[in-house]
């Protein structure tokens, strides 16, 4: 499968993986490569000039479920390090980029990357900058409290607070053991596929039209991986409206700006990820 020719060689990892029978499973955690994506059919022209392999994801030690708390968020991105550093020690690759709405262990995967001059991209900090480069502020369209939280701690991570207009609530939390999984993701984004109702879409809509409206955003971005899906419904429903406003999803975000850096011949800055004994250091730090 692979085309030495080609100038882009990625990896693609997903942020965990569970243990094969789980009831909370939303995509592969083995077998083809394409079915261990969200949304691949969304996906597939952006990797097309790409020779790509994809990491189904460490196996998950919070638990048998997705990830939505900061203490998942934790566990997971610490797990998926040594991928990272295994990956970037290889040789195989030109660049990494980090699937996962929220970003886990994006900023130590960096510092890894760093050390091997080679760049990592993650989904939200992509989504981020590129809606900069789109309009003077966006609003994030997340599913549940939790995760909102998530995406507030990586807003004032990157230093968006002055571009971000809001974060809207959906409340499509994702499935967990401990909880009834009253709104069901997958069941949602199966009826929206096949043209069917979708309360969780209806609920994007009103949200994003609200950050519109009433927020100021200029961009939609969408929170959550298993949001992904609504990207090309929501930006068709928005312009039936009226609003002629990108919606941005994470996966394709992160693809091309990973191509934008190897193209570019960057990773990152080597003061911003220093190594444990630079050539030269700094007496000051300032804000």
């Amino acid at each position: 499968m692979t085309d030495a020719t080609k100038r882009f060689r990625f990896l693609l990892i997903n942020a965990f993986s569970l243990a094969e029978g789980t009831g909370f499973q939303m995509r592969a955690f083995s077998g083809s490569r394409e079915s261990q994506l969200h949304n691949y059919r969304d996906v597939a022209p952006f990797l097309a000039d790409v020779d790509w392999d994809v990491h189904s994801g460490a196996p998950s030690t919070h638990g048998n479920w997705p990830v939505e708390t900061k203490q998942e968020f934790l566990s997971v991105g610490a797990n998926r390090l040594p991928i990272v550093r295994e990956a970037c020690a290889s040789g195989r690759y030109n660049a990494i980029v980090l699937l996962g709405g929220g970003d886990p262990g994006y900023m130590e995967a960096r510092e890894i990357g760093r050390g091997h001059r080679i760049p990592v991209t993650s989904c939200a900090h992509a989504q981020m900058h590129i809606a900069g480069t789109l309009g003077n502020k966006f609003s994030v369209v997340d599913i549940s409290e939790t995760h909102n939280m998530q995406m507030y701690h990586l807003v004032v991570q990157y230093r968006m607070t002055e571009r971000c207009a809001s974060i809207r609530n959906i409340n499509f939390p994702l499935p967990k053991p401990h909880f009834p999984d009253e709104h069901p993701i997958q069941v949602e984004r199966d009826r929206a596929l096949a043209g069917q109702p979708s309360a969780m879409l209806d609920a994007a809509v009103a949200e994003a039209v609200a950050a519109i409206e009433e927020d100021g955003a200029e961009v939609i971005v969408l929170g959550c991986s298993a949001a992904y899906w609504m990207q090309p419904l929501l930006q068709e429903r928005l312009r039936a409206v009226g609003w002629d406003v990108p919606v941005l999803e994470g996966y394709r975000c992160a693809v091309e700006l990973a191509k934008t850096l190897v193209s570019l011949g960057v990773d990152a800055s080597g003061l911003a990820f220093p190594g444990e004994r630079p050539a030269k250091w700094r007496r000051r730090k300032t804000f």
